[in-house]
């Protein structure tokens, strides 16, 4: 199996590099477009029109497979229900109808925007609580098991969680949670108790802001070593350093340069040196 692909335990396999389409507005289309050009095959998003512009990302993917350069079986496409607190005035469901039928309704919004029959990975987008989930979230969470089991979803998880709120996903949910997507902090260990966590239960760690979430971490001089020593960019050392830990990662440049390197970096591995000195750079 090509390194760019992380197998699951079921035999099947999903990109280990996904390319983020939040904050883009206007230029989303463009941009999904160009990741997808230059090689992205994993494509994350959201009903959130907040800070996503899903119809947006839908109508460059249809571009690639009605001009036939982008075949439906090669890609992962990831999208997520938010609930109301997250969103803005542009709603993808009624606010007044029940979180199963929120969710029903904004799934099916989803399909409509992007053009497909159906979603690789659906995640919940953060739960309604900071602390410990509440009766919304397994209502939520139930109606994403019933798109699972319609065989519309191929995959379930959860986003912005703690990792108590991941125990009690565990530990409660009929389909576990195959994806994690956290914000990954450097001064945080990267997410490390999360990740442990994930890793012991099977599931797969996608870590999102890895370079603006950790400015420190690409300025300090260590890292700055080892991007000389591989003869490759500070950030293409994070990304493959998310990739040597166990990590999915999520990339949002709009830069077609830098989409060419952020691929590029399955070309080379890290030393088990330099791994070590990435995860204990603050502790």
């Amino acid at each position: 199996m090509a390194d760019d692909q992380y197998q699951l335990i079921d035999g099947t396999s999903v990109p280990r590099f996904l390319y983020g389409t939040a904050w883009k507005e206007d230029a989303t289309q463009r941009l999904t477009e160009l990741a997808l050009r230059h090689g992205f095959r994993g494509i994350d998003t959201a009903n959130q029109r907040k800070h996503y512009h899903e119809a947006a990302v839908g109508r460059a993917i249809q571009t690639g497979l009605h001009e036939g350069w982008l075949r439906r079986e090669e890609l992962f496409i990831q999208t997520k229900f938010t609930f109301r607190a997250g969103q803005d005035h542009r709603l993808p469901y009624d606010p007044h109808a029940p979180i199963a039928v929120q969710v029903e309704q904004s799934f099916q919004k989803s399909l409509e925007q992007l053009g497909l029959t159906t979603i690789d990975s659906y995640l919940l987008h953060g739960p309604s609580r900071w602390d410990r989930l509440g009766d919304e979230d397994w209502e939520a969470w139930q109606a994403m098991e019933s798109l699972h089991a319609r065989g519309l979803v191929r995959f379930l998880g959860v986003s912005n969680v703690s990792l108590e709120q991941l125990q009690q996903f565990v530990r409660g949910a009929k389909v576990k949670p195959c994806f994690v997507q956290n914000r990954c902090f450097a001064a945080r260990g990267w997410d490390r108790t999360v990740r442990m966590y994930v890793r012991s239960q099977g599931l797969i760690y996608q870590g999102f802001s890895l370079l603006t979430a950790n400015r420190a971490a690409l300025a300090h001089p260590a890292v700055h070593q080892i991007a000389r020593k591989h003869n490759c960019t500070v950030s293409q050392v994070i990304f493959r350093f998310a990739l040597d830990v166990g990590m999915i990662p999520l990339t949002g440049t709009t830069s077609a340069q830098h989409m060419q390197e952020d691929l590029a970096v399955f070309r080379y591995q890290l030393e088990p040196a330099d791994v070590s000195t990435i995860e204990g750079l603050f502790g």
